[in-house]
C-alpha cells in the first residue's frame, strides 16, 4: 500500500489550521500518501459513537503514520486501542489522557486498554509543552509515557498552533518521521 500519514486535527480545528498544510505537503513531498481529514466532531461528539466513524472512514496499515494535535491526539489514544493493526508511528502533539482543564472532554475515553495501544503502534512520541494554556501540557505528556513508552518531547512552546498563536511550521516533526 506504501507508506501513509493521516494528521488529525485538534478540537475545533481544520486542515487548514497551523502546521497541518505545511507537513502534508513534507511528507508528500517524501512520497507519503497524506490525508488530513475534517472531522468537526472531534471533542464534540462522544468517543463511543465518533471513534467507529473514524475507523471505518480511514485505512491503517503498518506503514501508516498517525499525527494528532490536542483533541486529535486524544482521540488517537482510543483509534490506537480499537485499530486491527499495528502501525508505523503515532505522534501526540500536546496530547493528554485525562481532563487537562475544567473543559468537558467527549474525546476522551472512561479508562484505556494501555496493553492493547501499545500492541498498535511500533513508535510513539509525545510532544508537550510546560507552557500549554489549556493544560495539555508536560504532565499529560509523561502520564502518557510512562503507560505506553517511547519518547517524550518537552518544550515551552504553547499549545504548538491555536487561534492566537501562528505556528506555520513544525520542524520538529518533519525531522522525527523518517
Amino acid at each position: 500500500m506504501g507508506r501513509r500519514a493521516i494528521i488529525f486535527h485538534g478540537t475545533g480545528g481544520n486542515p487548514d489550521a497551523c502546521w497541518y498544510p505545511w507537513l502534508a505537503g513534507r511528507l508528500a513531498g517524501r512520497g507519503y500518501a497524506v490525508e488530513v481529514p475534517h472531522h468537526p466532531g472531534i471533542n464534540v461528539e462522544p468517543i463511543a459513537t465518533f471513534l467507529p466513524k473514524v475507523l471505518n472512514g480511514h485505512s491503517f496499515d503498518e506503514d501508516t503514520v498517525l499525527v494528532g494535535h490536542s483533541g486529535g491526539a486524544a482521540l488517537l489514544l482510543a483509534l490506537l486501542e480499537h485499530v486491527d493493526v499495528t502501525v508505523a508511528q503515532a505522534i501526540l502533539v500536546a496530547g493528554y489522557c485525562t481532563r487537562p482543564n475544567t473543559e468537558e472532554e467527549p474525546v476522551l475515553q472512561q479508562g484505556y486498554d494501555w496493553a492493547a495501544i501499545r500492541s498498535h503502534v511500533r513508535d510513539i512520541y509525545f510532544i508537550n509543552s510546560r507552557e500549554d494554556p489549556y493544560g495539555c501540557d508536560d504532565r499529560q505528556g509523561r502520564a502518557m509515557f510512562e503507560r505506553l513508552g517511547g519518547t517524550q518531547i518537552v518544550r515551552d512552546d504553547g499549545h504548538f498552533g491555536d487561534h492566537d498563536q501562528p505556528y506555520e511550521r513544525f520542524e520538529l516533526l518533519d525531522r522525527l518521521i523518517p
